[in-house]
């Protein structure tokens, strides 16, 4: 910041630490004590300081039930295929909105947006998988899956930046010798010594790339 003559303003900028609750407890900010420390980060309001996502889902679930409840008047009056774009539109783009994020986070998250997801397309108290698959929608989990693994198949084809591409190589790129593993495109695995470590996506991505059937990961466009 110096040498792009830029100063912090105390009044303007805030901190976050990032770490579990036991490696928290353990930092001293005696060096910033003129920034204010932050759990959560504002700006893109989804990163928290646990990287729980907590506070993510839960401006979620706020924002989509209060689309539900402007929506529901609305629905009546429009046919079918109306109603699936507003949803769409206003429910499943909050859902969609950075949840690759949320790749290996705890049931009771997942279950709080999948709520949302059910109480926008189901009209009573039905079964909601007979009625998401007639819709052609995949539940909030299945969604981040496909989210990740469309990020690994961008990967793969050099459609995304370099800083994402090197999180993906397939075995037979970095393999010395001809493996099982080589003719069946699967990603190399990278070891991770914590929970964070096995959300991350350099670690997450290869361990859902490896679980498609072959056919999908020997795929040369999305469209089966």
């Amino acid at each position: 910041m110096k040498a792009s003559r830029l100063r912090l303003n105390p009044a303007k900028t805030q901190i976050m630490w990032l770490g579990t609750s036991q490696q928290l407890d353990k930092i001293t900010a005696r060096d910033v004590q003129l920034l204010l420390t932050e759990v959560s980060a504002r700006n893109l309001g989804v990163i928290d300081s646990q990287l729980s996502l907590d506070a993510h889902v839960a401006a979620v679930c706020r924002s989509g039930y209060y689309q539900l409840r402007q929506l529901r008047p609305v629905t009546r009056s429009l046919s079918a295929d109306a109603a699936k774009t507003l949803v769409q539109a206003f429910i499943s783009s909050r859902l969609d909105y950075c949840n690759a994020l949320l790749y290996g986070v705890s049931d009771g998250l997942m279950r709080r947006l999948q709520s949302i997801q059910d109480d926008a397309v189901r009209p009573a108290r039905d079964h909601i998988t007979p009625i998401l698959r007639q819709l052609h929608w995949l539940p909030v989990r299945q969604r981040v899956t496909f989210k990740i693994a469309v990020l690994v198949f961008q990967c793969l084809t050099g459609q995304v930046p370099t800083y994402l591409a090197d999180d993906c190589q397939l075995t037979s790129d970095v393999s010395t010798r001809r493996l099982r593993s080589t003719d069946t495109a699967m990603c190399v695995v990278r070891r991770s010594n914590n929970r964070f470590g096995d959300r991350c996506f350099a670690a997450a991505e290869p361990r859902l790339w490896n679980t498609l059937p072959v056919h999908l990961r020997q795929c040369e466009s999305r469209t089966v």
